[in-house]
C-alpha cells in the first residue's frame, strides 16, 4: 500500500531551529467572478456621474427663428418632474444612467405606456426595464436590424427607447459599455483589498521574540511553552521588569511589516486613477487628490454630453413628433461657480443689455423684483428703446452743461 503524505498547513520546521515559518496565502485568492458593481471605486466614479446627470433638469425646446426657446406644457412636465408613479425624474435618470455604466454594458432600455383618447395617443410614464431582462438578437437577413427581447419575448422595437454609448464596432445598435477595459483593474484592486485585510487579520506578527538556548521537551508541547511564559517573563505589574537568567535568554524586538512595506497604497492609487481615466471622471471621484475646481468644470462641460447626448436625442427621436422639438438637459446648474463670480456675470451682462435685472437675480438665486424687467443699457442704464433720447447724442445739453461742438461731450 502506498505511504499517505500527512497532509500540512504549508508548514516547514527546520529540525535544528525551533523556529517555524508559516505560510497560509488562501485568504488572498481571488476565486470566482466579482461584478463590477461591488468594486467600490467603480462604484462610486459611477453614481458620481449617474447622480450629476439625475440633477440636470431635462427642457422641451423648440427651434424658432429667434432662436431655441424654452416650452412648458404637459409632455415637458411629464419628462422633468412625472416620469413615473414610481420615481422621480432624479432616480429615474440615476438609474438610466447607472445601467448604461454597469449592468447594461452600454445599454438602457426604456418601456413608455400610453393612453388613448379617441384617435389621440398620450405618453403616461417612462418605466426602465431592468437591464436583467434584456437581450438583444441579430436578425440573419439584414445586418442592420435587430431584435430586442424582454424576459424572452421580442418585443416591438417602436415601442421601446434603445439608448446605447459606446457602440459596438460590428453591432452599432448595440452598446459595448467599459466592462472589458475595467475587469482587469477590478481583480487588480480585489486582490489589493484581500491583502489588506489578510494582512490586517494575521496572527503572525510578534513584536518580541526571546530565543532560549537549552531546547527541551517542554518546547515541543504549547503548555511547555506556556509554562516558560509564566515563569520568567509574566509579571504582575504594567512596566515591570522581566528577571530571566544570564545566559539562558536572548530577548529582541520586532517591527512587523506595514501596509507601507507592502506598497499596497501606490498600486492602489494607480489602479484608481486607471479608473478614473477609462470613465474619464476626475481623480478625486475615486478618491486620489484634491477637489480642483477647473477639472471638475471641464468634466461637466466635456464629459457628461458624452452620456446626456444620447439620452437626449434618443428621447426626441422615439417620443417628438414636432420636428421642431427637442430635449436638452440643463447642466449649467452643474458649473462650479461662487456668487461673486455669478454676480460679476450678471452685472457684465446686464450693462451691455443681454440680461434684464430680473435674469441676474435668478442667476443668482434670488426672487424678481417689480421694475426689473427692463433692459437697460451704457452707463445711464436707459430702457433700449429709449437710447436715442440722449442729449449727449443730439448735441444738446445734459446735466445743465453746454455741448459746443455738438460732440457729445461738455
Amino acid at each position: 500500500m502506498a505511504n499517505k503524505k500527512k497532509k500540512t498547513k504549508n508548514r516547514t520546521r527546520d529540525s535544528t531551529s525551533s523556529v517555524a515559518f508559516v505560510h497560509d496565502w488562501e485568504p488572498l485568492l481571488v476565486s470566482g467572478y466579482t461584478p463590477l458593481s461591488k468594486n467600490p471605486q467603480i462604484i462610486a466614479a459611477v453614481k458620481k456621474i449617474a447622480n450629476l446627470i439625475g440633477l440636470c433638469s431635462i427642457h422641451l425646446m423648440e427651434n424658432t427663428d429667434q432662436g431655441d426657446m424654452r416650452l412648458i406644457n404637459g409632455l415637458s412636465r411629464l419628462i422633468d418632474i412625472d416620469i413615473n408613479d414610481y420615481q422621480t425624474r432624479f432616480s429615474f435618470m440615476s438609474s438610466v444612467v447607472r445601467t448604461l455604466l454597469l449592468e447594461g454594458e452600454g445599454n438602457a432600455v426604456i418601456l413608455p405606456k400610453f393612453s388613448m383618447d379617441g384617435d389621440r395617443g398620450f405618453i403616461d410614464s417612462l418605466h426602465l426595464v431592468p437591464a436583467s431582462q434584456i437581450s438583444f438578437l441579430p436578425k440573419s437577413d439584414d445586418y442592420f436590424d435587430y431584435s430586442i427581447l424582454v424576459d424572452g419575448r421580442e418585443m416591438d422595437k417602436d415601442n421601446l427607447i434603445h439608448v446605447v454609448i459606446n457602440p459596438d464596432p460590428e453591432h452599432p445598435w448595440r452598446g459595448t459599455g467599459y466592462k472589458a477595459e475595467l475587469k482587469a483593474v477590478a481583480k487588480s484592486l480585489e486582490k489589493s483589498r484581500k491583502t489588506k485585510d489578510a494582512f490586517m487579520e494575521s496572527k503572525w506578527k510578534p513584536s518580541v521574540i526571546v530565543k532560549v538556548d537549552a531546547i527541551d521537551e517542554s518546547f515541543t508541547t504549547k503548555e511547555g511553552r506556556q509554562r516558560i511564559l509564566d515563569n520568567y517573563l509574566e509579571t504582575q505589574q504594567e512596566g515591570q521588569p522581566w528577571i530571566l537568567p544570564a545566559d539562558g535568554f536572548d530577548v529582541k524586538t520586532v517591527a512587523p511589516l506595514s501596509l507601507n512595506d507592502l506598497a499596497l497604497k501606490d498600486g492602489i492609487e494607480l489602479d484608481a486613477k486607471t479608473i478614473a481615466s477609462i470613465l474619464d471622471v476626475p481623480s478625486f471621484f475615486v478618491g486620489v487628490g484634491a477637489f480642483d475646481k477647473d477639472e471638475w468644470n471641464n468634466f461637466i462641460q466635456n464629459r457628461l454630453p458624452q452620456i446626456t447626448t444620447p439620452i437626449e436625442q434618443t428621447l426626441t427621436k422615439r417620443l417628438l413628433l414636432n420636428p421642431s422639438w427637442y430635449f436638452r438637459f440643463n447642466a449649467r446648474s452643474l458649473m462650479s461657480w461662487d456668487i461673486q463670480t455669478l454676480a460679476a456675470v450678471g452685472r457684465d451682462l446686464r450693462q451691455i443689455g443681454v440680461m434684464d435685472g430680473n435674469e441676474v437675480r435668478d442667476m443668482i438665486g434670488l426672487s424678481p423684483r417689480e421694475g426689473l424687467d427692463d433692459i437697460v443699457i451704457l452707463e445711464n442704464y436707459l430702457p433700449s428703446d429709449r437710447l436715442g433720447d440722449q442729449k449727449k447724442l443730439k448735441g444738446g445739453k445734459e446735466d445743465g452743461k453746454e455741448d459746443p461742438d455738438g460732440s457729445g461731450t461738455a
